[in-house]
């Protein structure tokens, strides 16, 4: 495994373990997200460098564009949630309730 590799697994990794372990605020879950998908972003791209190919090069654009729209989406449900709550606190959530 190349450097390159290593360092852009270990940011999805890394990203992962904070989305599964520090789960007291939504603004981090979010953040932890937006960390995986930038790690997928750079390292799509740099694939698609690596294999000169112009089959893969609108790939890491449709994947910035889903990253886009999830973010935005996020963003807006924080925002719900803490006038509704009061709160980013994911612990003040209650799925049972409506």
């Amino acid at each position: 495994m190349t450097p390159v590799h290593f360092a852009f697994s270990s940011t999805f990794v890394l990203g992962l373990t904070g989305l599964a372990f520090h789960r007291t605020h939504l603004l981090s879950a979010l953040l932890c997200l937006e960390a995986m998908m930038l790690s997928l972003f750079i390292a799509l791209s740099i694939w698609t460098l690596q294999l000169d190919s112009t089959n893969f090069s609108a790939s890491p654009m449709l994947l910035l564009a889903f990253s886009a729209c999830e973010a935005s989406a996020g963003l807006a449900l924080l925002v719900a949630t803490s006038r509704t709550h009061g709160s980013d606190h994911l612990q003040s959530l209650n799925l049972l309730q409506c």
